[in-house]
């Protein structure tokens, strides 16, 4: 089970923060090729800085997904510890236990009420850690860097960006079942039986049987070429928006005087 969720939270997250980074850069490209003819002017993100930055995207896929991948591990063992492999599942109970996996992963079985996503922590390093983790071979001297991954943070941790975030989760785990549900299909002889059967609980499968159905659904989230699952998201309205917005930000002349 844990390959195929980190693979839904790992490919939803980084199509989201890519989307946030690149308009970010590109509203600052913007801003210098406008400012071009202006005598005097120091590039804000020249092309150095803009290659510092993008490659703070290290932080999710190495310990931001290591660290990802340990608790999507420890939730699935929770939720799925004290099931026997006999046990059979419907696909609307396993609809319900990947809701309680997403419940620890996300916290949100916790008290602590937080206006942006926990899982920011596996997008980019808490701000407390030393700015030379948050950039290959950042420096002091690195100022606009720094600012960038500052200005990058502050949008990862607000609400939009959670919203967001959770809706392009929710898509990903309605797809992974969407393909799942082709191997709860009811048979001839369980139609006949029940004319009325509601397909989605009708039929259940023993868990030993469910767990390679799932793990066999890694390759559609995350192996295709091209990837339908990236671009289903990337095309998502509120991913759009929220990009458009990202960009119109960031590319408006007061951030020069920031």
């Amino acid at each position: 089970f844990t390959r195929s969720i980190v693979a839904v939270y790992s490919t939803c997250m980084l199509v989201v923060l890519l989307r946030v980074q690149l308009n970010i850069i590109g509203g600052y490209i913007y801003l210098d090729n406008a400012a071009l003819g202006k005598n005097g002017t120091t590039p804000l993100a020249p092309p150095e800085v803009q290659q510092q930055y993008l490659s703070s995207i290290q932080h999710l896929l190495g310990d931001g997904l290591t660290e990802l991948i340990t608790i999507v591990k420890q939730a699935v063992h929770k939720v799925f510890g004290s099931i026997s492999l006999k046990q059979t599942l419907s696909l609307l109970e396993l609809e319900q236990k990947l809701k309680d996996i997403r419940e620890v992963v996300e916290h949100k079985d916790s008290d602590r009420i937080t206006s942006y996503s926990p899982l920011c922590h596996y997008l980019m390093p808490d701000e407390e850690n030393p700015l030379a983790s948050q950039a290959c071979g950042l420096t002091e001297r690195d100022i606009a860097t720094i600012k960038l991954l500052n200005e990058t943070r502050d949008m990862l941790e607000s609400p939009d960006f959670s919203t967001v975030l959770s809706t392009c989760l929710n898509r990903g785990f309605s797809r992974l079942l969407d393909n799942m549900a082709e191997f709860f299909r009811p048979t001839e002889k369980d139609l006949s039986q029940n004319n009325s059967v509601n397909s989605l609980s009708s039929v259940s499968l023993p868990l030993a049987k469910i767990i390679p159905i799932i793990n066999g659904q890694i390759h559609s989230v995350c192996s295709e070429t091209p990837s339908h699952f990236v671009q289903d998201l990337l095309m998502m309205e509120q991913v759009k928006d929220f990009a458009a917005n990202v960009y119109e930000a960031f590319s408006t002349p007061q951030q020069l005087e920031k």
